[in-house]
């Protein structure tokens, strides 16, 4: 099997793992009376982030190889799915403590295999003389191809607002957890004689990234876009839903599958991840995140005015197909652009600090403050037509958040001066 098939199969198996729940948990949680609590199962992939993929990088750089650690960590976390399915399925009257506490377990230990999948497929493709910058994009697709997947099944076997979207979650976490381990080996830094310090012995000079002033914007910067990362995913199936309980949508086909609709921002995903070559080639770091932060304010502006049928129906599609840009340009260029930035020997700690900027701190801050705006301007209100003004002030106070971001990023990130 050639290098590219195995490390697209490596992140097509990563992608659909995630996709089997992300967007769909949060009608599975309203469904169970558990709407009000959408933050905390949401903010906890933030949480979790601003440790676990940190000391994950670490133990990747200097103790276990990434390939290891990343199917373990894949056999841990699909086995605690199982379990929440277990729990779900075999508990009376749903409680948010009955099922909570194996949730964050299961992401605690899935969201270091994103910082681990992108250290091994960059160590493979490196030692196999392949270029990053043009090849990884081309690989990664497949990644978003597993989500559309994952998100496809759960939606067609009618598993949107049932516990079975864990199981299946579970079950691609266990297959990649045995897959991850036949990848090419990666390489540990056990020189002992070069780590002096006990910072250099734990991995935390990749902090020392954030001593230059560019660095260290790049990082803020990603915390405030990480902000964005979760809201659509938490909210957007609940908000396309309900519009079904108002009598002029009701019936409509999207309101009941929502996730049908939001697949087509992984289509967009697909579409985008090939432009990122050409854009960051030829615009550079900041123009692509400017790109990234200018569609975060139209993917959340065209949800506040959207609806599932027409005319409505043509600003939600808009919303997914800008979703692309604004996911992709973000993540996927933020990671290659750390890449380049670091030397091998920290590559898997600065991945993992680059995930604990963006899921880690920006994606716990966002989730719970989307919470507690969509809980203050929707769950306080009984009538329907009440939370679906609601929903749509929501969305547009996300929009404002985020050209405010963009405009500061704009006036303080500055392009690089070439070489004199």
């Amino acid at each position: 099997m050639s290098l590219r098939l195995r490390l697209t199969t490596l992140f097509f198996l990563e992608f659909a793992t995630w996709g089997a729940y992300l967007t769909s948990m949060s009608n599975f949680l309203a469904s169970k009376g558990l709407g009000d609590t959408i933050g905390y199962f949401y903010s906890v992939q933030g949480w979790v982030s601003i440790v676990m993929p940190t000391v994950f990088g670490i133990l990747a750089d200097r103790k276990i190889e990434a390939q290891r650690l990343l199917g373990l960590s894949h056999m841990a976390s699909g086995l605690l799915m199982v379990a929440v399915w277990y729990f779900c399925e075999t508990t009376p009257d749903l409680s948010f403590g009955d099922i909570f506490p194996w949730y964050a377990l299961a992401v605690a230990f899935y969201m270091p295999t994103l910082g681990l999948s992108n250290s091994v497929a960059y160590s493979a493709m490196q030692g196999s003389g392949l270029d990053t910058v043009g090849e990884f994009p081309r690989i990664r697709i497949f990644g978003t191809i597993g989500f559309l997947v994952s998100m496809w099944m759960v939606d067609l076997l009618g598993f949107q607002q049932s516990a079975w979207q864990f199981m299946v979650s579970g079950a691609w976490g266990l297959a990649l957890g045995v897959y991850a381990l036949t990848l090419p080996r990666c390489r540990v830094n056990k020189d002992g004689a070069n780590v002096k310090t006990w910072r250099e012995r734990m991995g935390l000079d990749a902090f020392s990234l954030m001593k230059t002033p560019r660095m260290f914007l790049f990082f803020l910067f990603s915390m405030l876009l990480g902000v964005s990362l979760q809201i659509t995913n938490g909210y957007a199936s609940p908000y396309i839903s309900h519009f079904g309980s108002l009598p002029e949508y009701e019936g409509s086909y999207f309101a009941e599958h929502a996730n049908l609709l939001i697949s087509l921002s992984q289509i967009s995903e697909t579409l985008c991840i090939l432009l990122i070559p050409f854009f960051l080639k030829r615009y550079g770091i900041r123009a692509v995140m400017i790109i990234s932060m200018a569609a975060w304010f139209l993917r959340f502006g065209f949800f506040g005015i959207g609806s599932p049928v027409m005319p409505g129906l043509i600003a939600l599609t808009l919303s997914m197909v800008v979703y692309g840009v604004a996911f992709d340009f973000f993540n996927i260029s933020g990671s290659l652009f750390v890449d380049k930035e670091v030397e091998p020997s920290k590559r898997s700690s600065a991945q993992g600090l680059f995930m604990l900027m963006t899921n880690g701190l920006g994606a716990a801050i966002g989730t719970l403050g989307a919470q507690f705006v969509v809980n203050h301007f929707v769950y306080s209100e009984t009538g329907a037509a009440e939370q679906m003004a609601g929903w749509r002030t929501s969305w547009l106070i996300f929009a404002s958040y985020s050209a405010i971001v963009c405009v500061a990023f704009i006036l303080t990130f500055k392009k690089r001066e070439p070489a004199k």
